[in-house]
């Protein structure tokens, strides 16, 4: 296993971190806050120490893909661990292990929260808290493809083990340049929604952070009721933007050099659309006595339905005060999430599509032994690796999520909480019912539970197994091994 060419990536990530934090120190000077020299000190640590690590340049510059798994998965802590420190040294949060917590649901775009007062918090963390589900969106690792220079082939190993979905495309012949077109889409998309936020009178400051929880569709928000105090033009830009930035970038791209109706025929945005409509349709016709006004219920339902599906995790309402219609329709959108090759989160609908149309091959093999018809995606038959990557990926993510249910309902919390609070996590959504409703928050778990939940969030946006495979005892054997000369 190459660990100099692991040591060299993750290094990077720690200086770009370094860089990212220094964006809060800004903020800082601006709103005249001391929270700021805490950022400083910890950016500067990070540059140095990403400087020295980076200094050792591998011998082989090429890796494959559990090199990539391995680094990503240690990216990603690495990540989380020095962008928490700032946040526990200036007393925002002064328990490492909440602001941990805080950090990972930050970067995974979780949204999960511990804190029972978002509003106490300095301008310097709560623009750090939404910024790094800005990072975390598109993915720090894809950023960095786009100016690290490696070999074609350890750039798609590298965006294989961190893209959502059951398989990678390229947008062009090479992967840096795929990166920086998903870069420059991202950038555009988040600056049109902060323009439409400032331009509905939000201040300045909250547009910022409400763009960038958005686009990376993360949901920390800046107020302690999410986006429920806020007016309804507000409401429709973000329900909108959740919604754009949960589909797949493949389609953008296509749309940016004119192939329109190839994207509108790509069957995985078709059915997130329609999923969506759907969802929308039967939350309307439960909520339409409970509100004043049609145009209400429309907004509100829209916004839920946007909001989980993309595992965005903004309200608008307390929807956990809904109907239990209305709440199991949310809680299955937890699941399904949004496409692949979106900043979005959960199973995703290429996956679900990809099973159910498994289903109806196996019953049709029953009427018809001899038929031999393959699954198709786009008029195009899906690769068996795929299929079976896609059947791996459920039994894993059943097997993680019981698990994990069953070692948080030590606490003796309720099955309803429990069951909502790993599905908010591992699917990366935030907010669940009951004692982790939108209107409260993951503090209600002891110590032990928060580090099950993290573990749940990290495995849930690095797809399930960058991370399992560095706590897979053969990769540590591996990882570790000194090589012998010949």
């Amino acid at each position: 296993m190459n660990r100099s060419m692991i040591l060299y990536v993750v290094g990077h990530v720690i200086m770009l971190e370094g860089v990212m934090l220094l964006l809060p120190c800004l903020v800082s000077l601006i709103y005249q806050e001391s929270e700021g020299i805490d950022y400083l000190v910890m950016a500067v640590i990070c540059m140095l120490l990403g400087a020295i690590i980076v200094k050792h340049k591998p011998k082989v510059n090429v890796f494959y893909l559990k090199e990539g798994c391995i680094a990503t998965a240690l990216s990603w802590i690495a990540l989380s661990i020095f962008g928490a420190l700032p946040m526990c040294i200036s007393g925002d949060i002064p328990s490492f292990t909440d602001a941990l917590f805080e950090t990972i649901s930050g970067f995974t775009t979780t949204g999960a929260s511990i804190l029972n007062d978002v509003e106490a918090l300095s301008r310097t963390t709560l623009f750090w808290r939404s910024f790094t589900h800005w990072i975390g969106g598109m993915g720090v690792l894809v950023f960095l493809l786009a100016v690290l220079p490696l070999s074609g082939g350890s750039n798609i190993n590298l965006m294989k083990a961190e893209s959502p979905g059951p398989s990678v495309g390229k947008l062009v012949p090479k992967i840096k340049y795929t990166a920086r077109i998903l870069y420059v889409i991202y950038i555009v998309l988040t600056a049109i929604e902060i323009i439409l936020l400032i331009a509905g009178k939000m201040p300045v400051f909250h547009a910022f952070c409400t763009g960038f929880g958005t686009a990376g569709t993360g949901g920390f928000g800046t107020k302690n009721d999410s986006f429920a105090s806020f007016s309804p033009y507000l409401q429709w830009v973000v329900t909108i933007f959740m919604i754009l930035f949960g589909v797949n970038f493949n389609a953008y791209y296509l749309i940016l050099f004119g192939n329109i109706k190839k994207a509108l025929k790509m069957d995985e945005v078709r059915t997130y659309f329609l999923i969506i409509v759907a969802a929308i349709a039967v939350l309307v016709l439960n909520l339409i006595h409970t509100m004043d006004g049609f145009w209400t219920v429309l907004r509100h339902a829209s916004f839920q339905v946007a909001s989980i599906i993309t595992t965005t995790g903004f309200s608008s309402v307390d929807f956990d005060l809904w109907n239990q219609t209305c709440r199991t329709i949310l809680v299955i959108l937890m699941f399904i999430g949004a496409c692949a090759g979106s900043t979005g989160g959960g199973i995703k609908v290429s996956r679900f599509i990809i099973v159910v149309k498994s289903v109806i091959k196996e019953l049709n093999s029953y009427l018809h032994p001899k038929s031999i018809k393959k699954i198709k995606m786009d008029g195009k038959p899906v690769e068996h690796e795929v299929v079976r990557a896609v059947n791996v990926y459920f039994i894993t993510f059943i097997i993680l999520f019981t698990t994990s249910v069953l070692l948080i309902s030590f606490e003796g919390k309720d099955m309803t909480s429990n069951f909502t609070a790993v599905a908010a996590t591992i699917n990366n959504i935030g907010p669940g019912l009951e004692l982790v409703g939108p209107t409260k928050n993951f503090n209600v778990y002891g110590t032990f539970s928060k580090y099950v939940l993290m573990f749940d969030m990290l495995a849930g946006r690095l797809e399930l197994f960058p991370l399992l495979l560095l706590f897979y005892p053969p990769a540590w054997k591996e990882l570790l091994a000194v090589r012998r000369r010949k």
